[in-house]
């Protein structure tokens, strides 16, 4: 029996699709449950953000989760594959018209991904001062309270229509299911199975 946390939502369905399509199986969380047994399998359905969490602690063997959401995490997971779902980027968005002032001691970024946003400005030995926001990030810079945002970009519309644009790209994402090492060790066979049975559909 495998445990498999997916995030809420559109990834959750388009996962369970492959899974259906590779194990000729029906798997639908009914109603608001939050778990569903079958075939071998338990799928969780949690937070996008919890996924590695859940996997790190060995709560789920596998999961699905955004590259971003790894990387913010900066846990030690497995990578197995790469989904090709949810596809979008991480980015730097800056009110329409301006630039990011290099020369300034301190850019002052609004983000709720702060690790990734500080590797960045680091690696240009830029010092950042991060505000941690929730959400609405994108008035941020329109209200002064930040030079710029690092945000998730899919098609750029949301930054257009509050008067900011993409900026600089920081990292290409995409759903990866990912393992926990302990159980990719001792049920290695069963992981690959899965692991391969994906890839074939995809």
């Amino acid at each position: 029996m495998l445990t498999i946390a997916l995030p809420k939502g559109r990834i959750a369905e388009e996962t369970l699709e492959k899974f259906e399509k590779a194990f000729n199986e029906k798997f639908v969380f009914e109603d608001r449950k939050l778990i569903l047994e079958k075939a071998g399998f338990t799928f969780l359905n949690v937070r996008n953000q919890d996924v590695p969490t859940y996997v790190m602690h060995g709560a789920a063997d596998l999961g699905v989760v955004g590259l971003d959401v790894l990387a913010e995490k900066e846990y030690d997971l497995i990578k197995l594959l790469d989904l090709n779902l949810g596809k979008c980027k991480v980015a730097i968005g800056l009110k329409a018209g301006t630039q990011l002032d290099w020369t300034k001691s301190e850019i002052k970024v609004a983000t709720k991904h702060v690790n990734i946003a500080k590797g960045f400005f680091e690696k240009k030995a830029m010092a950042v001062d991060i505000v941690k926001l929730y959400g609405s990030i994108e008035l941020a810079p329109l209200v002064g309270l930040s030079d710029c945002i690092v945000d998730i970009v899919e098609t750029g519309a949301t930054m257009k229509q509050n008067g900011l644009e993409v900026g600089d790209t920081i990292m290409e994402t995409s759903a990866h299911l990912i393992a926990n090492k302990n159980s990719f060790y001792i049920k290695k066979e069963e992981i690959l199975n899965i692991k391969e049975k994906i890839q074939e559909v995809l």
